[in-house]
């Protein structure tokens, strides 16, 4: 039974992935695409294949992996630590809320030619420009699952005779983590896009250059290369993610 279940849900995973790929088959087989702007996909898999085995474009993944990694870790601790304190701490969520109620809805890509002066070219600003934007998702959801832990779980912790410092890591962030893996799961996706957007902006290496260096020459087959990249990156990173996930909460139901 769970097998047939979990079929199923690869199957519905699957079929919209597929009827993207036929609708864009489609486009260019009848005609309303041009191929030179919009080449087949067999061509665009076909490439991506060979640049895989090769050392160059493995380079361009890795520095773009290395850029999503350390932005987002730096997100999750962060987010996580300044989350649970202000959902612990009246004083400092009085500070907290002016502020996120300030930057959460800013652009933080506005803020990237600021970085870029200050951090430089380099992987300081694409890093710094992607805990910005991961940042907030997690912070928000963080604070949102420790504000709603159920009293009586911390009444029965104190009780117990638990420490008040212990019941923060035993009682309020073990129920809070659901909501902090969503928050996780929106960051990761926001630092995918955001880490391919500051390349494509300025960079000498990343998917993103990538990206741009080929539309500059008009490869357009080299262009759909990294965009497939980063989706496919993204779906694995979601997936791993998922099972973490799955890992960390699989005491609790909806897990």
């Amino acid at each position: 039974m769970m097998a047939r279940f979990l079929s199923l849900n690869v199957a519905l995973g699957i079929a919209p992935i597929a009827l993207v790929i036929a609708l864009w088959q489609g486009l260019v087989s009848f005609g309303f695409a041009p191929a030179v702007l919009l080449p087949p996909p067999g061509f665009v898999f076909g490439r991506l294949l060979q640049q895989l085995v090769t050392s160059t474009f493995q380079h361009e993944i890795a520095a773009t992996l290395i850029r999503l990694f350390a932005g987002f870790a730096i997100a999750v601790v962060v987010g996580v630590s300044v989350g649970i304190a202000a959902a612990a701490s009246p004083a400092i969520n009085a500070v907290v809320r002016p502020i996120v109620r300030v930057l959460a809805p800013l652009p933080k890509v506005a803020l990237y030619p600021a970085l870029l002066l200050l951090l430089g070219f380099g992987h300081g600003s694409k890093i710094t420009l992607v805990t910005a934007d991961a940042l907030f998702p997690i912070l928000l959801s963080t604070y949102y699952g420790a504000s709603t832990v159920e009293q009586k779980l911390i009444w029965s912790a104190m009780a117990a005779g638990t420490p008040r410092r212990e019941i923060l890591f035993k009682v309020v962030l073990p129920a809070a983590m659901p909501s902090i893996l969503t928050g996780c799961r929106i960051g990761l996706v926001i630092s995918c896009i955001v880490v391919f957007l500051a390349e494509m902006i300025t960079s000498t290496d990343g998917l993103g250059h990538v990206l741009v260096t080929a539309a500059r020459t008009f490869q357009a087959v080299d262009m759909f290369v990294p965009l497939i990249t980063i989706s496919l990156l993204g779906l694995i990173l979601n997936a791993l993610l998922s099972v973490l996930r799955s890992y960390l909460l699989r005491g609790f139901p909806e897990a």
